[in-house]
């Protein structure tokens, strides 16, 4: 459905110079454009924040605060962020792996609504499981003191490990299910040869060629569980983490250099396991055999292994649905597990005034920010692999910085750059895009977030695309007198227009459900659904927070769902008698 953020940051840069170019030859007047302009906008939407960050981090009040991060309060900070990173890694991975395991090495019924509902979190808003979560099994909750009369505080270690595993175990589940899919059987079928029984194949065979991968999953879990801002602030309850004391420094103390200088510290772990994957991507990459994999899968057959497993997937896939349920439940009741009567409130709420407005904003800015998203993304893959040949690799590590820079990093980064506009001598460079100066009351800077931090799916997938396409294509199309832009617009980009949907798709899914990034840059003129979700869930209004949840998730299905109707391929499909 949407590409998955780990097959993002596990896919190898080009590791040879591209075909394409033969040596020597010189890029035409609108591919040197092109390069600059993309150059520009990297600067632009990730250099220039990045740059504010650095800046307000050790100027004199950051510094105090990076040197006060050997007080015992700050390093209990840091240590919850990383028992809570280490236990989401661990936990959210083991879960993935079960689940790929069972599509990929067992026969049973219902494969393909199992995936549905397993990538639910992908196209969710970030908190609708927390929010749910609560409402079952918190102090009041619905199954923990409503049928067990127990009054257990959700909040805290627990809660979050709890409601990030969930909502991240599909990024496992999709890169492992992957691995294991472009596994040849035939080395299976050589182990059994030699008297290997299943366990034997799945230990010495199997787990060796996955470790790559589980180790990745691991790695970029628990960079996404110390990123994450919205689901700490929902269920965090004391548990204060990097992120959550980064928002606490800017919203609630106004310090805005010890809010950099706690992004600071969070940047550090997330460009370090970035930095990590690339490099194990690009130097341990899993193949089997050349060429298609052939051979039957040997599946599980031991009916107490199956059952175990599936009894599992059962568990965690039902907890999943109980959750939405949880949601699309409370989206209709007045107090969901206090006065269960139906009503349509919570729907005129969002669907009138503020909501409306909220619904209205967010799907336009995202719409906006999609095509743009995609479209630079299939143009970067582009530079990259058929245009450059020196500085390639530093143009394909800047625009993967959109995904590698935590979410609060960068919205921090954005308020403290487009609060004020730039000024160099007399002249301004850049206006005031985001705060209460803000053009258009700061939708333009969440639009260049939006792109930002989706742009790395297209890059990547594109990136995928072009290294199956023979370079021999362009080089015909330049041989006739087409310039590169051309060559781009009219032979390479209907090629990879799978590439191009799975970018759109992403792109849209993302901007619609982020909030970490944008929380620092909206504005009273500039409502987003995420950020009223918080501010509704902040209240207590959680019958509100789950109508928006519901509606949220409704529009990015179906835009989905058009993007792929309006993009697919409609060339008429020759029958070979």
């Amino acid at each position: 459905m949407t590409a998955s953020a780990l097959e993002l940051a596990d896919a190898p840069a080009p590791a040879r110079a591209p075909r394409g170019r033969a040596a020597g030859a010189r890029l035409d007047v609108g591919t040197k454009l092109t390069i600059v302009g993309i150059s520009l906008v990297l600067l632009v939407l990730i250099g220039y924040p990045l740059a504010l960050i650095f800046m307000n981090a050790l100027s004199g009040e950051g510094l105090a605060t990076l040197a006060a991060m050997t007080s015992p309060t700050n390093q209990r900070v840091l240590l919850n962020t990383v028992v809570l990173g280490t236990l989401v890694g661990a936990l959210g991975t083991a879960i993935g792996f079960v689940f790929a395991f069972v599509q990929a090495r067992l026969n049973f019924r219902g494969k393909k609504l199992l995936h549905l509902i397993t990538l639910l979190p992908i196209v969710s808003p970030p908190f609708a499981v927390a929010t749910a979560v609560i409402t079952l099994f918190g102090r009041s909750g619905m199954i923990t003191h409503g049928m067990f009369g127990l009054t257990y505080d959700i909040y805290g270690l627990p809660g979050l490990t709890l409601v990030l595993s969930l909502s991240f175990f599909p990024v496992s589940y999709m890169n492992l299910l992957g691995m294991m899919r472009s596994l040849d059987p035939l080395l299976d079928e050589a182990a059994a040869s030699l008297g290997a029984n299943r366990w034997k194949i799945f230990r010495g065979v199997m787990l060796p060629m996955l470790i790559p991968g589980i180790a990745s999953s691991f790695l970029l879990l628990f960079v996404e569980a110390i990123a994450d801002l919205a689901n700490p602030l929902v269920i965090g309850g004391d548990f204060t983490v990097l992120s959550s004391r980064a928002y606490i420094a800017v919203t609630g103390e106004y310090d805005v250099p010890s809010g950099a200088a706690y992004s600071l510290v969070l940047l550090v772990p997330g460009l370090l396991v970035f930095l990590i994957q690339r490099y194990w991507a690009g130097r341990h990459s899993v193949v089997s055999v050349t060429g298609k994999p052939s051979g039957s899968v040997l599946t599980v057959r031991s009916p107490w292994v199956k059952a175990a497993l599936l009894t599992f997937v059962g568990l965690v896939t039902g907890l999943i649905v109980l959750i939405y349920l949880t949601v699309f439940v409370g989206a209709f009741t007045n107090i969901l597990g206090v006065d269960n009567t139906f009503s349509l409130k919570n729907y005129q709420y969002v669907l009138s005034g503020i909501g409306s407005d909220a619904m209205v904003t967010t799907t336009v800015l995202a719409l906006i920010a999609t095509p743009i998203a995609g479209v630079l993304g299939m143009v970067m893959a582009w530079l990259i692999v058929r245009k450059l040949r020196r500085g390639r690799g530093l143009m394909d590590f800047a625009g993967m910085l959109g995904l590698a820079v935590p979410g609060t990093v960068l919205g921090i980064g954005y308020a403290v750059a487009f609060n004020h506009p730039l000024i160099i001598g007399n002249r301004m460079f850049l206006p005031a895009l985001a705060g209460g100066g803000a053009i258009l009351g700061g939708a333009v800077a969440i639009v260049m977030v939006y792109v930002i931090r989706s742009m790395p799916s297209g890059q990547r997938s594109g990136i995928a695309s072009l290294q199956q396409i023979d370079p021999a294509i362009d080089e015909a199309s330049a041989s006739l007198g087409a310039s590169g832009i051309k060559t781009f617009w009219k032979v390479t980009l209907p090629l990879i227009r799978p590439a191009l949907l799975s970018g759109l798709t992403y792109a849209f899914a993302r901007a619609m459900t982020t909030l970490s990034p944008i929380i620092f840059i909206t504005t009273p003129h500039t409502k987003i659904m995420t950020s009223q979700i918080l501010s509704e869930v902040d209240a207590g209004r959680f019958g509100n927070a789950f109508a928006y949840c519901t509606v949220l998730i409704t529009i990015v299905l179906a835009v989905i769902g058009l993007m792929n109707l309006l993009i697919r391929d409609r060339t008429p499909q020759q029958r070979i008698n």
